[in-house]
């Protein structure tokens, strides 16, 4: 063997051994070896004196809080709920999430960043139209991260749709552009499942991606992302004395598919509704804890087929623009009201019987968007 060859492959096995280290770093983390540019100021202040509204969910954080969420624009994350992708991750730590059906009866979520992040979030899956509707209505350019969608011809075509509304390889984050180490495969997280369940990624690392392609706060035009953005309003909780002692709410997306009915059970003391399967919890796998919401949004949304060929099942359409019938689940007690969005680009509001906007408490926003004709009980 020749010193040419033996050179070669002392080479190959210090760049193999630095790769390995590298991958089992990222592996187990979900973090590069940079710094993440945005990590400063966010849940780390918890002893600050809470005086910044969050603008997407009225919730109070500190000075440094909204120095870091200031510096970047919303992101929403497609995360799914097949029973194998269960306890999902980063869940939790969102301002405002959609649910909805994906395909076959199994639903997925729009988890939308922007006040809070989260250093692993997923499995991350594909986009659909509707949430596109969804994230559309959070500014100029919001960031929206998935892996891939549906791309068959016709009015279901995400990717084609992606392209048609100028956000390819812009504000659109696809894991198919990007990669590692902005989004990575963790075996571990949720050990046997099939390697679609297994996609994570890192609101920190999206959202310096966004700012590399000329998206912080403002775009490459100079133009500021909530310029033009339609804020909902806030109030803070109801008093205790005048919450109720009890409320469960349930609901199903698809009939008799019972892997999928939300149980919403009323926490009088801190004023949440924490989220059940059947009489479990739903988790988040970074915590351990229930998910929880201070709103639960129900709105009834006409679900068609797209009938676009797809051999693999059948992808929907929701009507997302127009108005349609909404209840509102806050401090114990239901609102009957309607929704309204006039655009792909404008925002959900929700309006009571006398036509008046209802309020959010301050804290989480769950909207679950279910066909026109369920019925909810609670």
């Amino acid at each position: 063997m020749n010193k040419k060859t033996i050179s070669l492959i002392l080479v190959y096995l210090v760049f193999s051994a630095l790769s390995f280290f590298y991958f089992v770093d990222q592996s187990s983390s979900g973090r590069s070896f940079l710094r993440d540019r945005f990590l400063f100021g966010n849940n780390t202040t918890t002893d600050a004196k809470k005086t910044e509204e969050c603008p997407l969910n009225g919730a109070f954080y500190s000075e440094a809080d909204k120095q870091a969420w200031e510096e970047r624009r919303p992101l929403g994350v497609m995360v799914e709920n097949s029973l194998d992708s269960r306890p999902q991750s980063g869940l939790s730590q969102a301002d405002v999430i959609f649910e909805a059906v994906a395909e076959g009866g199994i639903t997925r979520f729009l988890a939308v960043y922007y006040c809070r992040g989260v250093e692993t979030v997923g499995p991350v899956r594909s986009a659909r139209v509707y949430f596109l509707d969804f994230i559309g209505g959070f500014g100029n350019y919001p960031l929206y991260a998935h892996v891939g969608g549906a791309n068959t011809p016709g009015p279901a075509d995400a990717l084609g749709q992606i392209a048609k509304m100028g956000w390819d390889r812009y504000n659109d984050l696809s894991q198919f552009s990007i990669g590692f180490p902005v989004f990575w495969r963790d075996y571990e997280r949720l050990p046997g499942v099939a390697t679609e369940h297994t996609m994570y990624s890192n609101t920190y690392k999206l959202w310096d991606e966004g700012a590399e392609r000329g998206l912080a706060k403002k775009d490459k035009k100079g133009e500021a992302w909530d310029e033009g953005f339609q804020k909902w309003s806030f109030k803070d909780d109801a008093p205790l004395e005048s919450r109720p002692s009890r409320m469960v709410v349930t609901h199903g997306f698809w009939e008799n598919y019972t892997n999928f009915t939300v149980r919403w059970v009323y926490d009088k003391n801190r004023n949440v509704f924490v989220r059940h399967y059947g009489q479990n919890p739903h988790t988040d796998k970074n915590t351990d804890e229930p998910l929880e919401a201070k709103n639960v949004v129900m709105l009834f949304m006409d679900e068609s087929v797209a009938n676009d060929g797809y051999d693999q099942g059948q992808h929907l359409l929701y009507g997302t623009t127009g108005e349609g019938e909404a209840i509102v689940f806050q401090n114990g007690k239901a609102i009957p009201a309607t929704w309204a969005k006039d655009d792909r680009f404008s925002q959900i509001m929700v309006y009571d019987e006398a036509g008046k906007e209802v309020e959010f408490v301050r804290g989480q926003i769950w909207f679950e968007v279910l066909p026109t004709g369920n019925q909810v009980g609670y």
